[in-house]
């Protein structure tokens, strides 16, 4: 598997953000201070398919796939906490119960159907909007490909501002599609909206969640 894993063995401190693979959609800046490999393709008969994780076992759930033959994704981000009255940073899965891997549908339908007290813990996100399937069920969600990289490109940062938000939150200042040109969010492309007081850009990913950048400077924004 083509996985970063350092979050596993460094200090909390010095954990990166990005759990599994992540490809050459991120900036220079990012892969230099994640040491992220830039040799990602894409591949005929691969989709990013979008796992369930029980129980709140996300990492867990990523050391296990992390030995199948696939490639994989686990947001994380940053928290403030107070404990004993001071403030510490602590590395958390922006999505504590979703987990992204890039694979064929066999080998996707492999790691879901695998039993086992562990593996149990790992399910399809299913879409609930497409017709039921053979089996009775609907198809699981996938996330084209374009937008999973617009996503990677939009959570692979160490800014603890980023967050995931509800469309009652977002006060859009237009339907434009914008691109940010510069910062650490620079490549990501959204929409502008006004969230808890300031400007950001937010980052949708079908059927499943928005994401809201830290704050962008108007001068950082270039309309499509």
């Amino acid at each position: 598997m083509n996985a970063l894993l350092n979050a596993h063995t460094q200090h909390e401190d010095q954990m990166s953000p990005c759990i599994g693979f992540v490809s050459d959609v991120l900036p220079e800046a990012q892969r230099s201070q994640t040491g992220v490999s830039s040799g990602y393709v894409q591949k005929a008969n691969h989709e990013w398919f979008v796992l369930r994780v029980t129980y709140n076992r996300t990492q867990k759930a990523h050391g296990i796939i992390s030995t199948s033959d696939v490639q994989s994704y686990m947001p994380m981000h940053y928290v403030i906490k107070k404990e004993i009255g001071k403030k510490k940073r602590i590395l958390q899965p922006l999505l504590p119960n979703l987990f992204f891997i890039y694979a064929t549908r066999e080998a996707a339908d492999s790691i879901v159907r695998k039993k086992g007290d562990e593996l149990s813990i790992v399910k399809y996100y299913l879409d609930k909007t497409k017709p039921l399937e053979e089996s009775g069920k609907h198809p699981p969600l996938t996330i084209p490909f374009a937008a999973m990289m617009n996503f990677i490109k939009a959570t692979c940062t160490d800014n603890e501002h980023i967050r995931i938000v509800s469309s009652d939150q977002c006060h859009f200042k237009s339907g434009d599609i914008i691109k940010i040109i510069d910062g650490e969010f620079k490549g990501v492309t959204g929409r502008v909206a006004r969230i808890a007081g300031q400007q950001r850009v937010v980052v949708e990913v079908s059927g499943l969640c928005l994401v809201a950048t830290a704050y962008i400077p108007s001068a950082f924004i270039e309309k499509i």
